[in-house]
Order: structure tokens, then sequence, then C-alpha cells
């Protein structure tokens, strides 16, 4: 008899580690899929986060390294996480310059990274220091639009990554409309 409950216990452990072994399949193949496990292990959430970064809203009380995961995947996963560390805002805004309009106070080297990532992400950035407006308008000149009252030297330099920056300046001076037009004459 004691053999016998012997192989059921090795049998039940077996059949826990093929759903185990099927569940990370599934979720590898289709993050979305974590909403039906009972109580997924870390590494069920990393491979849900890794293959669609979404689902990190439908895990509850996830690690840092499934965060981390997850807005590498899709920046836009941050906005289902609170309390974000420096790591993950960058990791966010690598990703997608976008995501900062979901980080409250962002510090400036993260400012910075948004608007590597994407110039125009500027508009949802409070208060951008000049450095920072500078960045966005070198990535792209089209930015200068979502600042509010630029500086000469922010508009310049929007005008020589792109002449059509002129568009979005208010009474440019004469340097600047020579810059705009120098700009467009080298197309």
């Amino acid at each position: 008899m004691h053999d016998i409950n012997i192989v059921k216990r090795r049998r039940s452990r077996k059949k826990i580690m093929d759903l185990k072994s099927v569940q990370l399949a599934v979720v590898k193949q289709n993050g979305i899929a974590i909403e039906h496990i009972e109580n997924p292990t870390e590494s069920d959430q990393l491979a849900a986060v890794t293959q669609n970064g979404w689902v990190l809203d439908l895990i509850k009380n996830p690690s840092k390294s499934v965060q981390l995961a997850a807005v590498t995947k899709n920046g836009w996963a941050i906005q289902y996480i609170k309390n974000t560390s420096e790591e993950i805002q960058l990791a966010a805004v690598t990703q997608n310059g976008w995501a900062i309009q979901y980080i409250k106070n962002p510090l400036e080297a993260v400012q910075l990274a948004a608007v590597k990532q994407d110039g125009t992400a500027i508009k949802r950035i409070k208060n951008p220091s000049e450095k920072v407006q500078l960045s966005a308008v070198k990535q792209n000149g089209r930015a200068l639009a979502g600042i509010k009252n630029p500086s000469e030297k922010v508009q310049l330099s929007a005008v020589k990554q792109n002449g059509r920056a002129l568009a979005d300046i208010k009474n440019p001076s004469e340097a600047i409309r020579l810059a705009a037009l120098h700009k467009k004459s080298k197309k």
C-alpha cells in the first residue's frame, strides 16, 4: 500500500509540473492568458509581460523585475505602476517617450531620455528646462510647437534641425528667419 501512495504522489507532482509547463508555454504565446492562471509564478508573469507589456495591468503586486520587463516591452505599461523607480521610468521613456505623461515630477534625466526617444514628448513635460527643450528640438525641430515661450536659442536650434519649425514661432527674429531659410535651401 505504501508503494502505491508513493507512485500516486509522484504522478500528482508530475501533473503539477506538467501544468506549470503548459501555463508557461501558453503565456509565452499569449500574455493575456495570465488572467486565467491562479497565483502565477514570477516566471509566468515575466513571460506574459515579455510577450505583451500591457498585461502588467492583470498582475497583482508585480515584482520590480516584472515591472521592468513590462515597460521595456511597452513603455505605456508604466501607467499601471505606483511609485516607480528612476530605473523603471528610464526604461519606459526609452521605449516610448510619451510614457512620460504617466510619471509625476520626472527627474531631468528621465525628461532627457523621453525627448531623446521622441522630441514631441516634450508636450507632456511641465516646465522643461532649456536643456530638455534643446534636446527635444535637436531630435525633432517640430517639437518646438509643444514648448511654451521657448528662448531664442531653442527656436534657433529648432529651425536648424527643421526649417519648417519656423511656422511654430511667433515673431521670429531675423537670425531665426535666415537660419530657417538656409535650412530650406540646403534641401
